[in-house]
């Protein structure tokens, strides 16, 4: 967890903005923290500041920047009746996602908050979308949202991966717990643990054929695989106290299933680990979370470990 009781919001005009602040006032409120207003809208510094531009354009800016500042105080007014501590703030840096990892950096926030929408195959396939940079970077939970009320009682499906293939430490499930219960033990909700596994696959008709001369045992073999998989997320079940009745098991991609249980059983909140991996200076959200974010209908929280 972090040390401050802050809550960073990240409102852009164009992407769900009085969604993205219900949702952070809404937070605010049972957490009992202060929220910030981030705005990353046009920058008007160059027109402001630039000694060459003229006084009518450096007015345009003023006007800008008058108009950016009341709509920040038109989002925080409904905030502010609940009585909950509103900060207002203009990101100017560029590029944004860089300029909102540095804001929140400097805050230390509980959780960053911004919308989401669809990403285009282009955007996935060049990286340059400010979500993904801030899933690879931030190293506080982010808090994507969708353009969907939260029940009363939210059902909460924390995602996780008890075989710790890919996170040797194996404190990314329990991180992903620790936040899903802490959430559901401020607004009244319910946490589900959820695990998914591949099956084997590909084996197709090379099952069926004698190997010098032994069968394959494709069906021991797949009842092995769940049985072990199983055990171990009854483990982390018994370790974090999520009862059996909440505790799933399901055959078959995470990319796949996860979408579907969560609009089968109507979650409000999807908590998902990211684990640091390091290529080419830069950290590495797992593949996972990138394939689902787009088809899952409800919120999505990225923990982060290491």
């Amino acid at each position: 967890m972090t040390k401050s009781d802050v809550i960073l919001a990240v409102v852009e005009p164009d992407v769900i903005p009085q969604e993205v602040v219900e949702r952070a006032a809404w937070l605010s409120e049972r957490m009992a923290s202060t929220l910030t207003l981030l705005l990353c809208d046009a920058d008007v510094t160059a027109l402001a500041n630039n000694f060459f531009v003229s006084t009518e354009t450096k007015a345009i800016a003023e006007s800008m920047r008058a108009a950016q500042r009341e709509i920040l105080e038109d989002l925080a007014e409904p905030a502010r009746k609940r009585d909950i501590a509103v900060t207002l703030d203009v990101l100017e840096e560029r590029p944004v996602g860089e300029g909102i990892l540095q804001r929140a950096l400097d805050m230390d926030p509980r959780y960053v908050l911004k919308g989401t929408q669809y990403h285009s195959e282009a955007r996935r396939a060049i990286f340059v979308d400010t979500d993904w940079f801030l899933a690879r970077t931030c190293p506080y939970p982010l808090w994507l949202v969708k353009p969907r009320e939260m029940a009363a009682e939210p059902l909460i499906i924390a995602a996780v991966d008890p075989t710790h293939e890919r996170d040797q430490e194996a404190r990314i499930d329990h991180l992903i717990v620790e936040h899903a219960q802490s959430i559901a033990a401020k607004t009244g909700g319910e946490v589900h643990l959820l695990h998914t596994y591949q099956p084997l696959k590909g084996i197709g008709a090379e099952a069926t054929k004698t190997f010098k001369p032994i069968r394959l045992p494709v069906n021991d073999l797949c009842k092995r695989i769940a049985k072990e998989h199983r055990e171990k997320l009854d483990a982390l079940a018994a370790a974090t106290g999520i009862p059996g009745n909440r505790t799933h098991q399901l055959p078959g991609a995470t990319r796949d299933v996860l979408p579907f249980v969560a609009r089968d059983r109507q979650a409000d909140l999807v908590v998902m680990g990211a684990v640091a991996r390091w290529s080419l200076q830069r950290a590495v959200i797992g593949s996972t979370a990138e394939r689902v974010l787009d088809h899952l209908p409800c919120d999505i929280l990225i923990v982060r470990a290491g």
